[in-house]
């Protein structure tokens, strides 16, 4: 169906020429040649887009715009003048016009607002499927050879600039996608599978970044340079997510962006105390034993993270003055920056924000939750709805402001679950969908990363037979008991604590403010 225009102005007739070279291309233009009119016809016909004198008698085009805004205030508005002033201009912008064009207009002028206000969301999806499509075989060998983890970075980051670009693709490019998404996964298992034991057994400089290694290689430094820190942890954030509220935050920031290898289990109670404490898990069960909570016991797995952070600090012997915070609600968040002129004499806050952690939660227990976010896209849109209109956002603005460098990163990020695979364990064994531990564990081998020797893995071993196996993929572990309704309500679910591209591979992020 054309698209259809409506185009006032009281010299409409000098304008045949246009409105022909319209209707050539396939608009349906609809004319009218004084502000009253416009208006009248939008009462009673919907328009793609409309054309607006400023200067005609009578009603003029900026009061005309005005009650048409009101009327459809989604419809894009083009102002057409003779007159370059500066007050109108700021006028018609600030009535929310879509383009401005100076009279006279020739016709490719108009063809290209067209474009970018009736066509735009097309020709970018046209030319994202175009591009994908030529790049589908780059990506698919940037997969299958991928043989260290910085290659493997790189490709995980190549997928997710596809996922954006094609947000609004059709199906067939999605699936192309996700298909090719699937295939990375299932080799980065298998990777993962084959080097891991090898990191653990290595030093530092023959390892990836791992999630107790940033204390000391990305915070120490910075307040050895005199640099005041603020360290900020988002619970459960992919590098998608990143991405996407990369824009919003860089606004006020200069950023340097890289991902680090999460250790496993890829879950809040391993790798977020191994961050804080600068140790593997084993080591603080070893070194701090009324730190570490075990699996089986009730009490909260991440209680004691403020004292971890001492320990560190006291270990390499420094004098750091810090301040530990951790926002749960919005309400929380207010009153953590209502004091947060009393953390400056500090060289490093810290804080955890557990919001999206508590969203991919509540979209496997809540119906509603789960239909607003259906799927990958709905919750990186939800997450950036979020950073907009929540108190971070003030944070954010305070930190540049006040000349802070800001760290961001997380403990691990989630995947979103299809594949259920079958797991036996005794009435001892942890819950979680993505890892299991514990003892005569049965198990396809074939789906899971084993380890058999926790210690090896710096991983605590609450028994002798322990051991541990990690879900690798879009799979998660199903008891065969009540099978098929475990399966449909834990399936589509994000969740964490395996071995995934999006679980594994997270952002680490240093912020500093623009014009420091």
């Amino acid at each position: 169906m054309a698209n259809r225009l409506l185009w006032a102005d009281d010299e409409i007739e000098l304008l045949n020429a246009h409105i022909i070279f319209l209707k050539n291309k396939g608009y349906d233009v609809h004319t009218v040649t004084n502000g009253p009119d416009a208006i009248e016809a939008c009462k009673t016909e919907p328009f793609d887009l409309i054309l607006l004198d400023e200067n005609m008698p009578g009603l003029t085009g900026l009061e005309t715009l005005t009650i048409i805004k009101e009327m459809h205030p989604s419809t894009p508005v083009v102002m057409v003048t003779k007159s370059e002033e500066e007050n109108i201009m700021e006028q018609a912008i600030g009535s929310k016009i879509a383009d401005y064009l100076i009279k006279p207009v020739n016709p490719n002028q108009i063809l290209l607002t067209l474009k970018k206000n009736i066509h735009h969301k097309e020709i970018v999806t046209e030319q994202a499927n175009s591009a994908y499509q030529q790049n589908f075989g780059k990506l698919a060998m940037q997969i299958s050879d991928a043989r260290t983890i910085e290659e493997w970075k790189e490709a995980y980051k190549k997928i997710v600039y596809w996922e954006l670009e094609l947000e609004r693709a059709d199906e067939q490019m999605h699936e192309m996608l996700k298909s090719q998404k699937e295939d990375a996964n299932n080799m980065f298992g298998r990777f993962i599978k084959k080097n891991y034991m090898d990191w653990m057994a290595s030093s530092r400089e023959s390892r990836p970044l791992m999630s107790n290694d940033l204390f000391r290689e990305r915070i120490f430094p910075l307040i050895d340079k005199g640099e005041k820190v603020f360290f900020i942890i988002i619970d459960n954030f992919r590098h998608d997510q990143w991405r996407v509220l990369a824009n919003e935050i860089g606004k006020d920031f200069s950023i340097e962006e890289e991902l680090y290898t999460s250790i496993l289990p890829t879950a809040t109670q391993y790798a977020r105390n191994a961050i804080f404490s600068g140790l593997m898990p084993s080591q603080i069960k070893e070194m701090f034993p009324h730190l570490w909570i075990d699996e089986e016991e009730e009490e909260g797995k991440n209680l004691n993270e403020e004292e971890l952070i001492s320990t560190q600090i006291a270990r390499y012997r420094r004098k750091d003055r810090f301040s530990y915070g951790k926002v749960v609600t919005s309400a929380a968040a207010d009153k953590y920056i209502d004091t947060i002129n009393s953390l400056s004499h500090n060289d490093l806050n810290v804080l955890v924000i557990n919001f999206i952690d508590m969203l991919s939660h509540a979209r496997t227990e809540s119906l509603m939750v789960r239909e607003l976010a259906a799927n990958e896209a709905a919750y990186r849109s939800i997450t950036l709805s979020w950073i907009k209109h929540s108190a971070i956002t003030k944070l954010f603005r305070y930190l540049a402001d006040n000349n802070y460098t800001v760290v961001m990163t997380t403990d691990h990020g989630s995947i979103q679950v299809e594949n259920p695979t079958k797991v036996i364990g005794d009435k001892n064994t942890n819950t979680n969908l993505r890892y299991k531990l514990g003892k005569a564990l049965s198990y396809n081998s074939k789906d899971v990363f084993e380890i058999k020797e926790p210690a090896k893995a710096f991983l605590p071993a609450p028994n002798l037979s322990t051991s541990y196996i990690f879900a690798t993929g879009d799979k998660f572990f199903a008891y065969p008991n009540n099978y098929n309704y475990y399966v449909s309500y834990y399936k589509d679910t994000f969740q964490h604590g395996g071995i995934s591209l999006e679980e594994m591979l997270v952002p680490l992020v240093t912020l500093r403010p623009k014009g420091r």
